[in-house]
């Protein structure tokens, strides 16, 4: 017999599970803590403010370059999917505020306008990032597009589609514009790449950045280097014809905007969240916000341990959201997961050229006052004697004294990318580069030297350590 206000201890009150993004994070999220706990235990419900759910952003650039034939290819489950799993999500709805003590958020139909209050038990945030758009002069003008979602790459295509002139400017050239770079130029656009820095991808130091910048110009593609937009010309249509620099102009007739992102954090910023230098999200090992015991932050809205340096990066990567994502459904399921943090591993390519890197650069480790070693070498990706054979560039950086491995950098040809993750392993680890030396790796001629690139590398970087030349 049940008494009259409560709770039949048989059938426990169903909890409501409100997640704010529908990609990576916020669904690994939803459909992990639907695998733990049934639509009788747990209610989840999930508001995405665009068209598409759980798709690769990475694949954007090759999509818009022809690599990957259609849109669909990059989507890893539909709306309905999610759906046929017990998720209430609602598509082209937009969460505008978050009302922390009342545990409830308003949200906004981004079609008619219509808004209601949805109360929750547990919240996660994964409202990802935003591209970093100037306040130029010109800078909304038609014809300028930022790529991060599924949206921006279908209308930057469809300007393309409608576009008759083939002249493109990229501004910045981390791994977005670099990227981007090279799927306009398969596409048959003249490319111009405006960059702040001395070299193309500032996640590598410059004596490796130079490697990417002959491959670009290799392409056809016009480098300019330390230069800084200060405008977006527009013809008398309204539309782009141009970038200003303080020093020249280069005409186009359509703009990508690859400066990078930011956390979107406003939401959270607004309802007193802790934020960190970054501007993302704060969490503890289990991804929980910092300070409120039933609110998760996970992907590229939060701010994450650096395991090299201990100290808190912005590293917003598709591979980090979906281990968020996991470890978050785990934990708001009832179970236990944590995250310990990352070494900042990433890999890219500019044609048939590749690019890698974990660990720290040289200003990264000077920052956080580390005094280190750092070598190049150039190996090659399989026995010198074997067809096909090409070179690639190593670079390490170890600690002075202990030799602890502080990162490392790789720019080459097949082969040469992938390595990396031998170098992420072992950061992880906290090897040292005299440790890394009798590493087992495999070999054979088709594969590798007998001694990998990598550990030609390290015994290079003991040398220095030791102060043998």
């Amino acid at each position: 017999m049940t008494i009259s206000g409560t709770r039949d201890a048989r059938k426990p009150e169903r909890e409501r599970l409100v997640v704010i993004g529908g990609d990576a994070a916020g669904l690994s999220a939803a459909s992990q803590a639907r695998r733990q706990k049934g639509p009788d235990e747990l209610e989840i419900v999930a508001f995405e403010r665009g068209h598409f759910t759980s798709y690769s952003a990475c694949g954007i650039p090759y999509w818009v370059g022809g690599d990957v034939p259609a849109r669909d290819d990059l989507i890893a489950r539909t709306p309905d999917e999610h759906r046929a799993r017990a998720i209430d999500l609602r598509m082209r709805t937009e969460v505008t505020e978050i009302d922390v003590p009342g545990g409830r958020v308003r949200a906004r139909d981004v079609d008619s306008g219509a808004g209601s209050w949805t109360s929750y038990d547990k919240l996660v945030i994964a409202t990802g990032a935003r591209p970093i758009r100037p306040d130029l002069p010109g800078m909304d003008a038609p014809g300028v597009h930022g790529v991060q979602t599924l949206d921006d790459g279908q209308a930057l295509l469809d300007t393309l589609g409608a576009t008759r002139g083939r002249r493109a400017v990229v501004v910045g050239a981390g791994y977005i514009g670099v990227e981007m770079a090279e799927a306009l130029i398969n596409r048959g656009y003249e490319v111009t790449v405006v960059n702040r820095g001395a070299e193309p991808m500032s996640t590598l130091d410059p004596d490796m950045g130079r490697l990417v910048h002959k491959a670009m110009a290799g392409l056809g593609i016009t480098m300019v280097d330390d230069a800084e937009v200060t405008e977006i010309l527009t013809g008398d249509d309204g539309r782009v014809r141009g970038v200003a620099t303080g020093a020249a102009e280069y005409p186009a007739d359509v703009v990508v905007l690859g400066i990078g992102v930011r956390p979107e954090t406003a939401l959270a910023r607004a309802a007193g969240l802790p934020l960190g230098v970054h501007g993302g999200l704060l969490t503890d090992l289990a991804m929980r916000v910092r300070g409120h015991e039933n609110i998760w932050a996970g992907g590229d809205c939060v701010e994450v341990l650096d395991l090299v340096s201990g100290q808190e990066r912005y590293i917003p990567l598709g591979t980090h959201a979906n281990k968020h994502g996991q470890v978050i459904g785990a934990n708001v399921g009832g179970g236990y997961a944590t995250f310990p943090g990352v070494v900042g591993t990433a890999v890219s390519k500019v044609c048939d050229l590749e690019i890698a890197r974990t660990g720290l650069r040289e200003k990264d480790a000077l920052r956080v006052g580390l005094e280190f070693e750092s070598v190049v070498i150039e190996s090659t990706s399989r026995a010198g004697y074997y067809p096909g054979a090409s070179l690639m560039t190593v670079k390490m950086l170890a600690e002075r004294r202990t030799g602890r491995l502080l990162g490392v950098q790789i720019v080459g040809h097949e082969g040469a990318a992938k390595r990396v993750d031998v170098a992420a392993v072992a950061l992880t680890a906290g090897m040292t580069v005299e440790q890394m030396t009798m590493l087992d790796l495999g070999y054979a001629p088709p594969f590798s030297p007998v001694w990998d690139p990598v550990l030609v590398a390290a015994r290079r970087a003991v040398r220095k350590v030791r102060g043998v030349s």
